[in-house]
């Protein structure tokens, strides 16, 4: 017989592991879907029996409502066949006022909603009244309800109103039967408020909130301030008659107890609930479990990754100084491992071996002071021995219940930014002198004709003595006044020399107090010779009685006998002719509460707008053949002293350059 040979298709091979898996998932579902199951049934149960009994509570609350109704209508009944009887006796021939009011005091006491009853007569003017009413203390709606009554046989019920204790009342007015010079009304005031709350009973307001309310659905009086418990479930009967405009509404607020069969329905479906929540938490609880381990692994990488690429130093230390972490970059910074700095105990090795007391105690000041962010700058040793500036910043290391356990601190290696400060202090001193020495050079001119009158003087004043003395006749009193006026001039060119070398020479400022006024005559006395030339008259004006400052008198005149050349200088290329009046360049002198104002005022051609924003930068000039340091370099100086430099549009023409300087400048921070 031949052989079968095998099919060449087959049915698909389900191996153990993954039947498993199908049994695993089928079993975890179907607790669920049973719950689920039992949940819906129940609801459904639940929804049919509160079906049946909302139609039960919406009949007896129609059945509550018209009672309610009814006995409301019948205390108003009653109280207007009250008031007939009372219109009735006013109406008899001579009726007796006294009686009257006597029976009024007994029918508010019986009847507490009834709070005021008024006879009036046809003009309004009141018979008798409880409480007691004058001729104009009428309110103007009793006064109406009395004009209704005049037009009916039967009771009238006047507008609602409210009173001042917030009662709502309406006023009821019965026409008086009788001749018409007699026909009048009595007129009750009814407070529906207390009608509301004395005649609804108790077994009532356990179950329902009754209101009173208008057509708007606006609450006018009620028995109980409550909420209904079903807005849906509300009963509304219109009682107009007998008061205009208002609605009769009745709504449950108070479930009625279910029995036993609700509490055990209720159990059942919170059990179901528990367990469907249960097990909805648990897994929850399992996805965020692993969402959070992800989430972990990842940002341990990230912020190891991170941590590897910052350059900034980080150090954690416990509260006993002790450190806890350090990074990558803060061992790179100090030469050591990670290994050899974690745990350490001060005193650290990277600590210089000349300072460890000092920084002990800073460190233990750190450690033990007040919890809160400091810095501070400091000293470290590499490994190799080489020391660099560190910047240090440390906070609070505080954990997620706030608890403080040590400190996190920030080092930065600011050798090279320390390096940098110092370099560009040297350059603004060098860049300073040079612009002395510019000053300077364009000055020539002017010390040559400064020094060439007292030198001049001077050789006239001794060919002068020399020629009286080898006469052989001469005076001794000519000769010595020669030689003072000739010692005087001498003494001039020293000043002259000295002023130079003071502001060409390189040296330290020297803060003391100086005399503003000093300063301007000493300026204006350099550049006087300048001005003279341009045909430029400079005008000072300072104020009496102006407090010194404490700055470097040089550096005060180098940037004041700036500010008035750039002022010559533009006064010089303005664009249009000056007259004689205009060429005059002002430096004034006041003071303003606690500073000194030095202001430098010319008639130039203003600052362009192209530079105005720019123009106390380095290498900035509105000149053609200027250099762009002198306006740098004086508002360096005046930052140093403390003070300001700006610039404003003079009315008229030209610029003011005002130098603003404290009344007293500290010289701790220059």
């Amino acid at each position: 017989m031949p052989q079968e040979t095998p099919s060449s298709t087959s049915l698909p091979v389900v191996t153990p592991g993954r039947e498993r898996q199908r049994r695993e998932a089928l079993l975890a579902v179907m607790p669920v879907c049973a719950i689920v199951l039992l949940v819906v049934l129940i609801g459904l149960l639940l929804w049919i029996l509160r079906r049946d009994e909302r139609d039960v509570a919406h009949t007896t609350l129609i059945s509550d409502a018209l009672w309610v109704e009814q006995t409301l209508r019948f205390q108003l009944g009653m109280d207007e066949d009250t008031l007939a009887r009372l219109a009735l006796d006013a109406g008899r021939p001579d009726p007796e006022v006294g009686v009257f009011l006597d029976r009024v005091r007994v029918m508010l006491g019986n009847n507490p909603e009834l709070i005021a009853i008024a006879w009036l007569k046809a003009d309004g003017h009141p018979v008798a009244a409880v409480p007691p009413l004058a001729d104009t203390a009428v309110p103007p709606e009793i006064m109406r309800a009395k004009h209704m009554a005049q037009f009916s046989a039967r009771p009238v019920y006047g507008d609602l109103r409210r009173m001042p204790d917030g009662a709502l009342v309406v006023d009821v007015a019965v026409p008086v039967p009788g001749e018409e010079a007699q026909a009048g009304a009595v007129v009750a005031t009814v407070s529906l408020t207390t009608l509301v709350a004395r005649q609804i009973p108790w077994w009532i307001a356990e179950k329902y909130a009754v209101r009173l309310e208008n057509s708007a659905g606006e609450v006018l009086a009620e028995k109980n301030r409550v909420e209904p418990l079903d807005p849906s479930l509300v009963h509304r009967i219109a009682f107009d008659p007998p008061i205009p405009g208002t609605f009769l509404s009745i709504a449950p607020y108070r479930l009625p107890a279910t029995g036993r069969p609700r509490l055990l329905v209720a159990a059942i479906i919170g059990l179901a609930l528990l367990a469907l929540v249960s097990l909805a938490a648990l897994q929850r609880d399992v996805l965020r479990r692993r969402r959070v381990e992800e989430r972990l692994r990842t940002e341990t990488v990230f912020r190891r990754a991170m941590e590897n690429s910052l350059t900034i130093g980080m150090r954690a230390r416990d509260l006993d100084g002790g450190i806890i972490y350090v990074n990558s970059a803060f061992c790179r910074m100090v030469g050591f491992q990670a290994g050899e700095l974690v745990g350490k105990k001060p005193p650290m090795p990277y600590w210089l071996p000349d300072q460890i007391e000092e920084t002990r105690a800073r460190h233990d000041a750190q450690i033990k002071g007040e919890l809160k962010p400091k810095s501070w700058e400091t000293r470290f040793r590499r490994r190799d021995g080489s020391v660099f500036d560190a910047l240090l910043y440390e906070a609070p290391l505080v954990d997620a219940d706030g608890v403080a356990h040590g400190w996190m601190g920030s080092i930065i290696d600011i050798t090279d930014r320390k390096m940098a400060a110092e370099l560009a202090r040297r350059q603004a001193e060098t860049l300073q002198r040079t612009g002395r020495l510019v000053t300077l050079g364009e000055m020539a001119s002017t010390l040559a004709h400064e020094l060439n009158q007292p030198l001049a003087a001077i050789a006239s004043y001794a060919a002068g003595s020399l020629n009286m003395m080898q006469g052989g006749a001469f005076e001794t009193a000519e000769v010595v006044g020669a030689l003072e006026k000739l010692a005087r001039q001498a003494e001039r060119a020293g000043r002259i020399i000295s002023g130079v070398q003071d502001i060409v020479r390189k040296r330290e400022p020297t803060f003391g107090p100086v005399a503003v006024a000093s300063v301007v005559e000493q300026a204006v006395a350099f550049a006087d010779p300048e001005a003279r030339n341009a045909g430029i008259r400079v005008e000072t004006m300072i104020a009496p009685d102006l407090p010194g400052v404490t700055a470097d008198r040089v550096l005060l005149e180098q940037v004041l006998l700036n500010l008035v050349r750039n002022g010559l200088e533009a006064m010089v290329a303005a664009p249009r002719a000056l007259s004689q009046r205009e060429r005059v360049l002002v430096v004034s002198a006041e003071r303003e509460g606690g500073e000194i104002r030095l202001n430098v005022a010319d008639r130039g051609g203003g600052i362009d707008a192209s530079v105005d924003g720019r123009l106390f930068d380095a290498f900035v000039s509105t000149k053609a053949e200027g250099m762009g340091i002198g306006l740098n370099i004086c508002r360096s100086i005046v930052e140093l002293h403390h003070g300001r430099l700006t610039h404003a549009p003079r009315p008229g023409g030209g610029t003011i350059f005002t130098v603003t300087l404290p009344v007293e400048t500290g010289v701790e921070a220059a």
